[in-house]
């Protein structure tokens, strides 16, 4: 059998089920045509009570079914124990034990899920007024966004507009920028005049919506003064209305002092329904903690990360007033104090950035060998005088190239003073490049004459020959080594070291001075 088959089957076999519960005598359901709602009275639609059901709820008796939409107690009750403790001071005897005993607890837990109902039910209200008063003055609901103060400057106009300008009760409302420009926008709206009873079902809905707001107000500072008492530690991080919404998600302060960081950092978490547009708006896995005070001051980047922090030091107060340890909250004072610690820490700028000077190169240590082998090879392998003066150069000043294609290329102070000629070196004898001992025996060896005339290298011309050409004799054999040898004995005879002088300038011409020394 195939899945259809078998679903099919399922659907035949409750269908047959659902047909003999009904034969057995059960009343038959009437028909849709036959149910009717009873049509409210004339004029009823028109009402804030046909849309607000918070408020009646006060009036209503005992044995009344309560009111579709608020189901943890009725207004009038919740009010009137509030009012009730009050007035009277708590003792610490009452709340020894577990916190869920102390019979002002569960009021504390019911009031602070009131104001949810009240905030909601004003908002109700407040579009109710937007509706009915746009009829006289459209242009209010962009002036004056804030609910509460477009509640309270609708009912201090009515139907008049003029009375904006200089009344005392707008300018409590109203900034005196918003006041001048909802003057000048008063006296040109197209807007029509309200008739007697559409103006005071409008003031009906004003009074009844202030009167939720002041409610809401005694709600809250009743919860403050009382979760102060109860778990000062946690409401002294959170406010006592954020520490009172999630103690009663969990269930009460013992519950919650036994749940983990992560979970209690979810309470209050809305899932919200897409339909279809994009989730980047959406932030999920973000509870009452997340939607505090004290989470709300960071920028949007660093909210997440605040959150975390806040519900694991959460934890711990909760823990600590569970015990009911610490009930003047200095360790919920020094919890905060750690918080907001770290809160200035990520946000304080990054450090400056020092200007460090770069460290030593990781070179070896080279070779420092010294002495007077070492000096003389550094003269020998030094710049030269000329090397210097092309290296050196005048800033400011036009030189001129040594070469026109090559620009930049220039021989310094090389022969600026003089004829502008580059003199030849002279030549350091300490620094002369000297000739190895290999070198000097090969060159002794291609000075040694093997043969005649052609293998003797030395310096006389190429074109040294015996055959000589004269005037007197035309071509005559010469010997070119005889006449070098009467150059030789010349030079042996006038420039000898060891020869005499030939004549000497003092002796008497009669005279015979004595022979000559051959």
């Amino acid at each position: 059998m195939s899945l259809a088959d078998e679903l099919l089957a399922d659907l035949e076999e409750a269908a047959g089920e659902g047909e003999g519960e009904g034969g057995e005598g059960e009343e038959e359901e009437p028909p849709i045509e036959d149910v009717r709602e009873e049509a409210p009275p004339d004029g009823a639609g028109d009402s804030v009570k046909s849309i607000a059901k918070l408020w009646d709820s006060r009036t209503v008796g005992a044995g009344t079914p309560k009111p579709a939409g608020f189901a943890p107690k009725w207004f009038a009750e919740i009010m009137e124990k509030i009012e009730e403790y009050i007035t009277k001071q708590p003792k610490a005897a009452e709340v020894l034990g577990p916190v869920e005993a102390a019979p002002e607890y569960r009021v504390i837990v019911d009031a602070n899920n009131l104001t949810v109902e009240i905030e909601n039910e004003l908002n109700i209200i407040h579009k109710f007024i937007r509706d009915k008063y746009s009829k006289r003055f459209p242009e209010l609901e962009s002036l004056v966004p804030n609910a509460l103060d477009y509640i309270r400057t609708v009912k201090e106009l009515g139907n008049s507009l003029d009375r904006c300008k200089n009344n005392e009760n707008v300018q409590q409302i109203l900034t005196n920028a918003t006041i001048m420009v909802v003057s000048v926008t008063a006296s040109t709206t197209q807007g029509q005049a309200l008739s007697e009873e559409e103006l005071g079902r409008i003031q009906e809905a004003c009074a009844m919506a202030l009167e939720l707001s002041g409610a809401r107000l005694r709600i809250h500072e009743y919860v403050e003064s009382r979760m102060s008492f109860i778990a000062p530690n946690l409401s002294l991080i959170l406010g006592a209305s954020t520490a009172a919404k999630i103690m009663g998600l969990a269930g009460g302060l013992t519950p919650l002092s036994k749940m983990p960081a992560c979970n209690i950092m979810l309470l209050g978490a809305q899932r919200k329904t897409l339909s279809g547009f994009s989730s980047t708006s959406v932030l999920p896995h973000t509870g009452f903690i997340y939607h505090s005070d004290l989470v709300q001051t960071l920028p949007p980047d660093l909210r997440r990360k605040a959150a975390r922090l806040v519900a694991a030091k959460c934890t711990l107060a909760a823990r600590v007033d569970s015990f009911h340890e610490s009930p003047d909250g200095k360790v919920g004072f020094e919890l905060k104090e750690e918080i907001e610690r770290k809160f200035d820490k990520w946000q304080e700028p990054p450090p400056a950035k020092q200007v460090k000077p770069l460290p030593a190169p990781l070179d070896g240590q080279r070779k420092k060998r010294g002495g007077r082998r070492y000096r003389k090879m550094k003269e020998r392998l030094g710049l030269t005088e000329i090397r210097k003066q092309a290296n050196r150069m005048s800033f400011g000043e036009i030189e001129e190239d040594a070469y026109q294609e090559d620009l930049g290329f220039s021989l310094g102070h090389l022969g600026r003073s003089g004829s502008g000629r580059v003199r030849q070196t002279q030549v350091n004898e300490a620094t002369k490049a000297r000739i190895s001992k290999t070198l000097q025996r090969t060159l002794q060896k291609q000075n040694v004459v093997y043969g005649g005339k052609s293998t003797i290298r030395d310096r006389s011309s190429g074109t040294a020959s015996s055959v000589a050409f004269t005037p007197l004799q035309g071509l005559e054999i010469v010997n070119p080594q005889a006449a070098e040898k009467k150059v030789a004995e010349a030079n042996q005879k006038y420039f000898s070291s060891a020869a005499e002088f030939l004549k000497v300038k003092g002796e008497r011409s009669g005279s015979p001075g004595p022979p000559p020394t051959p």
